[in-house]
């Protein structure tokens, strides 16, 4: 390790930045959520500087920076983008015994300011002592995934409540405190009642000698996504986390089970075609039940739960029982599929309107206003259509509608078995038939498929040979 990393105390110290251009006002970004006082001297000023400098975020001279200027430095920053004036920057200011950075020159620099993921006050900084930026940055990424938005107000919570707790409670007590608030009661309160009711409750049963719990429980109905894990939403993942009890759909990827916390219970309740599936009742009874239990629960289903997910009986369970929920929204099956295709669901001059209908409902195939579907230029996704394909057909030829209007069928949209169907309208029944599709497939009607074949034919077959590779564990990391 040759770089010791180490948290620098610059609060009412003086940070001088030597320079003005684009790489000076990237490293203000980070320096400006400091304490510290922070001068710019530079001989070029932007007007970004100056409308800093006037909202005294920082003091401002136009000019070279002179020995005078580091008079009572803490840290100097230096970006002038010219290396003889950078040389001589750093030539002053180790004649002071200055720690000096110097942007993208690691050999001219006493210390490297590493990525920040900011939670203030919890900071997590990552470097490779500048051999890997690209990489710093990517882990950065997965770390602010993972990193819920309320870590900061946590450990101010945990900061407030320290003093109650030394009172109240023994050393082993406090150990088991700190455990269980850790653990989850903390971030629970803080999400449902914001910090300063949380610092009331919490405070108000300590003084009671109590540990406290979480009886009463909640759900989260969450969105899984088309499939992909990488579309689902910060808030689905850090849902996944907490989950006690997670209650999944047959239609959820695998991948995305497999982001559940391992201590989790899991309970496929999906409704499978012609098999076993549980009853609605029995799903609402589930959620109810375990959230009684003071259990943390994930109703998780595909797509969007708003969208066909049957999630207003759910709901109205809920809402019964008086059980405490959230919904979690995630991408739909039909913006995936035209993202995947390259043809948007809404285009001026086309389509003004766009209708997300269901090929069946309880009562079988579902009746729409055909009349209307088949006017040229409308664009329509259709769910559950796979089984309804000649049933739409045949009412939208009935209707009036063009035979040669464009329909294209993606099954597994954004997972790795997507297969896309181009077609027209006169031939949508045969495809089908002849294609067998199995898995959930939105029906694009009115669209084309616009991407370039060639392009995602040579992009599968790249991500293929990398799945082949002998090197794993740069493929984690990639």
């Amino acid at each position: 390790m040759n770089y010791l990393p180490i948290f620098i105390d610059v609060r009412d110290r003086r940070i001088v930045v030597a320079g003005g251009g684009r790489m000076a006002l990237s490293k203000l970004r980070t320096l400006l959520k400091s304490a510290a006082r922070v001068t710019v001297i530079a001989s070029v000023i932007s007007d970004e500087l100056r409308d800093l400098a006037a909202s005294d975020a920082i003091q401002l001279f136009a000019r070279r920076l002179t020995p005078r200027d580091l008079d009572d430095a803490r840290l100097v920053y230096i970006a002038n983008e010219d290396i003889n004036e950078d040389r001589r920057v750093a030539t002053l200011c180790r004649e002071r015994d200055i720690l000096v950075n110097t942007v993208d020159n690691a050999g001219m620099s006493d210390f490297i300011s590493p990525a920040i993921v900011d939670r203030d006050p919890i900071i997590v900084a990552i470097g490779s002592e500048g051999t890997a930026p690209l990489l710093t940055r990517q882990i950065k990424a997965r770390i602010e995934a993972l990193l819920d938005i309320d870590t900061g107000a946590l450990a101010r919570l945990a900061a407030s409540l320290r003093p109650r707790v030394r009172t109240c409670f023994a050393a082993a007590q406090r150990r088991s405190f700190w455990r269980h608030f850790f653990a989850g009661i903390g971030a629970r309160l803080i999400a449902r009642h914001g910090a300063d009711d949380a610092f009331r409750v919490l405070h108000n049963t300590l003084g009671d000698g109590i540990v406290p719990s979480d009886p009463t429980g909640h759900v989260s109905i969450v969105g899984g996504g088309p499939g992909d894990p990488e579309l689902l939403t910060l808030r689905a993942r850090r849902m996944l986390d907490r989950a006690d009890v997670v209650l999944y759909d047959r239609l959820i990827d695998q991948r995305i089970i497999d982001l559940v916390r391992r201590e989790a219970v899991l309970l496929e309740v999906g409704k499978t075609p012609g098999g076993h599936s549980w009853r609605q009742d029995d799903i609402n009874a589930a959620l109810v039940g375990a959230a009684r239990e003071g259990q943390q629960v994930v109703r998780l289903k595909s797509g969007d739960p708003m969208v066909f997910g049957r999630v207003d009986e759910e709901i109205d369970a809920l809402q019964a029982a008086s059980v405490s929920y959230e919904i979690v929204p995630g991408i739909t099956s039909a913006t995936a599929a035209a993202a995947r295709i390259g043809a948007s669901l809404t285009r001026r001059g086309r389509n003004r309107a766009l209708s997300l209908i269901t090929g069946q409902d309880t009562a079988g195939y579902a009746e729409q206003d055909w009349r209307a579907l088949a006017i040229p230029g409308v664009v329509s996704a259709i769910y559950m259509g796979i089984g309804a394909a000649r049933f739409v057909q045949g009412r939208l030829l009935l209707h009036g509608a063009d035979p040669a209007t464009p329909v294209t069928v993606i099954e597994n949209a954004t997972r790795v078995d997507e297969r896309v169907l181009t077609t027209h309208l006169a031939e949508l029944g045969q495809q089908m038939t002849t294609q067998k599709f199995s898995g959930p497939a939105i029906i694009l009607l009115g669209l084309a498929d616009r991407s370039d074949s060639n392009q995602l034919t040579q992009r599968l077959g790249h991500e293929l040979a990398l799945s082949e590779s002998p090197f794993p564990a740069l493929l984690e990391v990639g």
